[in-house]
């Protein structure tokens, strides 16, 4: 029995010398893992842990304040300068790899903005011939391009970088520049635009719904979301109004397959991956996308490519290259391609459908402004008639199909009586109205015709009080006025867009209301009155901001027709109204699903 023991206990308990050689071993790999931590972290460089990847490395990972400008959209002005920037090759670059090669690519940087080239595997030469394109407001600006060696675990190293000055718009011949490492130059092409007032970034692809994403310049309150943070927020740091559409494992080809997983949103392409320790973010504009389409990795599996347009650049993750000077990100590996696919096809399609919606609202939203702002020279009010020899065609003041009815019974006094003493410019109804809400800083334009619109139209500026927990406790409000008389005068249709400034999602919708006064006896007339909320941009909240907005102008409305009632009875002849028997109490519909 001893002897069996011992025999179990030889093969079983290693010896000295197998002892040795796994701790000399251990040390091997501990010291060889710190030389090669703390040699690439000298430089600042790249794509390791997390803080490296999104915010203090210098290769370029985004930091903080950049995603705020960069990510969530800094394309909401118009620019006058264009700058082009081709990255035209580099040569004689810092051998980082064992066998002398490295693997470089390059990231331009101007102002906050970043974009990637492509990584060209083993030279030291390496051509690249791809261009970026970067807007800026004013000119000297500088141009600072690094270039990194890629690792398929380490961190990037630094090979070198250099910053060049664009002091005016022009063009400069393919100037080599020298970097800042003991051997190395990068060639670079300079073109600098000045665009016209008029001109949009649409013109590089910056513009539509992405001008939604800068917050500072959108002068709108606070954005408050109840809602847990998701991976867009946690992982990417994007808006909490930004929610994961679609969500896909794959795999990120670079010099071999970085597992992670897809989000889809409504404005970006995002994917993370973390394989030995090295996190990888990519996140693409919808905008910056050109084509997307199916491919091969290895043959075997299937992947989809996505390229960008000329002048995109990568963000976040070198990008994969292609001889017409477009990059594109590839990925593989999915449970099914086919409906991936079939998912982003369609999530770009949307995108761009948004993009159009979104310009046609503020068309719409401009026209409207423009013809209530206009103010005409003091005439005396009159009531705003049909004008039936109209044969052009004239736009809507309101959405129709977003009003649910709030209230519907008879008025005392008539359409026309309706319009001469609450709305003509001579009337002080307005002002005794705001004044009994609280209301202040009130302006009030002018009635008058609009070519666009039928009747009249007017602009109301205030200051007005908010009963929600969510917004402050008054708000800076717009409010466009349009009128239409019948020309037998026995119909009124008043239309009102409210635009409220300093609430939450402020800039994102309008409160459309329509009061229809139809007289029908001497003294009275039939009131029915629409509510609705309309959203010129996709909003995460806008169930709660459309019952809210309706709940509120309900309340609104109930005191808009007591102060009338007693408008109407102070001004009419005796101080009595003509109407011969009291106004029978409101009937408030309850809200239509």
């Amino acid at each position: 029995m001893m002897i069996e023991t011992a025999v179990v206990l030889e093969y079983l308990v290693p010896s000295w010398c197998e002892i040795k050689v796994a701790v000399a071993a251990s040390v091997f790999v501990i010291v060889s893992y710190w030389f090669f931590t703390f040699q690439s972290g000298d430089g600042d460089g790249g794509d390791g842990d997390l803080s490296q990847l999104m915010g203090n490395s210098g290769d370029g990972i985004l930091d903080d304040q950049d995603k705020m400008v960069q990510l969530k959209g800094d394309f909401q002005t118009n620019s006058p300068y264009l700058i082009k920037v081709e990255l035209l090759a580099a040569k004689n670059l810092i051998g980082a790899n064992l066998n002398g090669t490295s693997d470089p690519y390059a990231i331009l940087t101007c102002g906050s903005e970043k974009r990637f080239s492509s990584m060209v595997p083993g030279s030291r030469n390496p051509m690249w011939g791809e261009e970026f394109n970067f807007s800026v407001d004013e000119l000297p600006v500088q141009i600072n391009v690094t270039i990194y060696d890629w690792d398929i675990i380490w961190k990037s190293a630094i090979l070198g970088s250099v910053t060049v000055p664009v002091e005016s718009e022009g063009q400069s011949t393919a100037v080599w520049h020298t970097l800042d490492s003991p051997s190395g130059q990068v060639c670079l092409h300079i073109k600098t635009i000045k665009l016209s007032v008029n001109s949009s970034r649409g013109i590089n692809g910056y513009a539509g719904a992405n001008a939604r994403r800068r917050i500072t310049l959108d002068k709108q309150g606070p954005t408050v979301v109840h809602q847990k943070p998701g991976p867009l927020q946690t992982i990417f740091n994007l808006l909490p109004d930004e929610v994961v559409e679609h969500s896909y494992s794959c795999a990120l080809e670079r010099s071999f397959l970085y597992h992670g997983r897809m989000y889809v949103s409504a404005w970006h392409i995002c994917f993370h991956s973390n394989v030995f320790s090295k996190q990888m973010k990519v996140i693409i504009l919808f905008e910056d996308i050109d084509e997307i389409r199916r491919s091969q990795h290895a043959f075997i599996n299937p992947a989809i490519t996505i390229i960008l347009r000329m002048g995109a650049g990568g963000h976040g993750v070198p990008p994969l290259g292609s001889p017409d000077g477009r990059v594109r990100y590839k990925f593989a590996s999915f449970w099914n391609r086919n409906h991936a696919l079939r998912a982003l096809q369609r999530a770009t399609k949307n995108y761009h459908a948004m993009l159009e919606a979104e310009k046609k609202e503020r068309a719409e939203s401009a026209l409207r402004a423009h013809s209530s702002s206009i103010r005409g020279s003091r005439r005396q009010a009159k009531a705003p008639k049909d004008n039936a020899s109209k044969t052009e065609k004239l736009q809507a003041f309101i959405k129709e199909e977003v009003l649910v009815g709030i209230y519907n019974d008879v008025f005392p006094c008539t359409a026309e009586q309706f319009y001469n003493l609450l709305l003509s410019d001579d009337s002080s109804f307005t002002n005794e109205y705001r004044s009994a809400r609280k209301d202040t800083n009130l302006i009030m334009g002018q009635w008058h015709a609009a070519d666009e619109y039928d009747g009249q139209v007017r602009e109301i500026t205030l200051r007005s009080i908010c009963n929600s927990p969510m917004c402050p406790p008054d708000t800076a409000m717009t409010e466009y006025q349009h009128s239409v008389l019948s020309s037998d005068k026995k119909k009124l249709v008043f239309e009102t867009v409210q635009q409220a400034h300093d609430v939450p999602f402020g800039s994102y919708f309008e409160v459309h209301c329509r009061w229809c006064a139809e007289t029908n006896d001497e003294n009275s007339s039939v009131l029915d009155i629409k509510v609705g909320a309309h959203f010129k941009k996709w909003c995460i909240m806008q169930s709660k901001i459309r019952s809210g907005a309706i709940n509120e102008y309900k309340k609104e409305m109930e005191l808009t027709l007591d102060v009338a009632r007693s408008y109407i009875k102070s001004h009419t002849a005796g101080g009595e109204t003509n109407n011969p028997s009291p106004s029978p109490s409101p009937s408030v519909i309850q809200e239509m699903s």
